[in-house]
């Protein structure tokens, strides 16, 4: 079993940035089969969507709104996942959530808001 614990969620004008932070915890063979870690975000009466993934090749991948102002990195010592959001603008505001999967499992964590005001 994996866990994932978020943070950095918060307030900010656009225009802002924030930082989010996911570290992944648990069974130490389960994180090691981790496929792919990133980040989706939820806006209510709307479904999931991708903002960024870094897969076990080391590659990773952006939904195309998010080009060239969010950035995904990794710390391997620490299994966690930084996404650094710059020139956040008020169609950013979501629920962010951590996701990781392994083979067919799917995790996810508790979610994290992210507000951009106008």
């Amino acid at each position: 079993q994996v866990q994932l614990v978020e943070s950095g969620g918060g307030l900010v004008q656009a225009g802002g940035s924030l930082r989010l932070s996911c570290e992944a915890s648990g069974s130490l063979r389960s994180i090691i089969r981790l496929n792919t870690m990133g980040w989706y975000r939820q806006v209510p009466g709307q479904t999931r969507e991708l903002v960024a993934v870094l897969s076990s090749d080391g590659s990773t991948r952006y939904t195309e709104s998010v080009e060239g102002r969010f950035s995904l990195s990794r710390d391997n010592a620490k299994n966690t996942v930084f996404l650094q959001m710059n020139s956040l603008k008020p169609e950013d505001t979501a629920v962010y959530y951590c996701g990781a999967q392994a083979s067919s499992v799917q995790y996810w964590g508790q979610g994290t808001q992210v507000t951009v005001s106008s």
